[in-house]
């Protein structure tokens, strides 16, 4: 995947109408904590164009990145702040659920999560809210710089058992730091691009 151009589109606050975009969506959702804007800023070959901030809770809305004009990038609302109000943390929530069961052009969702930690009861609640809608989450296992590589298998285990998720499940160590796993990522929204115009020829032509 080649970044030619990024914009930032739309942002939906909790009282937004969603977008009806006409284009791919692939989703980000993870922990106020976990490194989510981060990852998509090295995504988009940006220094600072997610907003990162030493204070969590910063993402309270759900930002549209347009990229290539080929598809978009969101960034859902980081969960988990504790320090948020109860009433806040419960709109969050309401958006990413309103926002995972409605959207019609969402394809896939990676979940981010700490390498370093087991999964949380926040984690396993997205994790279960994904999976309710449809579809099954690609884990992001964030923050590998922190730990040695040969705690890297053993790590990976306990985040799959700590989110219920199956053997199988595809789980990429990533690093905003190093650049690890970035490439896998590309390869993998670049293999999600071709099969969703595949689909959508094929829905063409059956409307035919």
């Amino acid at each position: 995947m080649v970044i030619k151009s990024v914009n930032l589109e739309t942002v939906c606050g909790i009282t937004s109408k969603l977008p009806e975009n006409t284009k791919m969506e692939i989703a980000f959702a993870g922990k106020s904590n976990v490194g989510k804007s981060s990852l998509i800023n090295t995504l988009m070959n940006r220094k600072s164009y997610a907003r990162t901030s030493a204070t969590p809770g910063k993402t309270q809305t759900i930002n549209y990145y347009n990229v290539n004009d080929e598809l978009y990038l969101v960034d859902l609302p980081g969960y988990g702040y504790t320090k948020a109000s109860v009433d806040s943390r419960m709109k969050w929530g309401k958006m990413i659920e309103n926002y995972l069961h409605t959207s019609k052009m969402l394809y896939a969702v990676f979940l981010l999560v700490d390498i370093r930690h087991t999964p949380n009861a926040n984690d396993k609640q997205m994790f279960d809210w994904i999976l309710e809608s449809g579809y099954y989450p690609i884990i992001i296992a964030t923050k590998v710089d922190k730990i040695k590589r040969s705690q890297i298998a053993k790590c990976v285990k306990e985040v799959k058992a700590g989110l219920g998720a199956n053997p199988e499940t595809l789980v990429i160590p990533y690093s905003s730091l190093t650049k690890q796993g970035k490439e896998e990522i590309y390869d993998l929204i670049d293999d999600m691009l071709v099969h969703f115009n595949e689909d959508d020829e094929e829905g063409e032509d059956t409307e035919e």
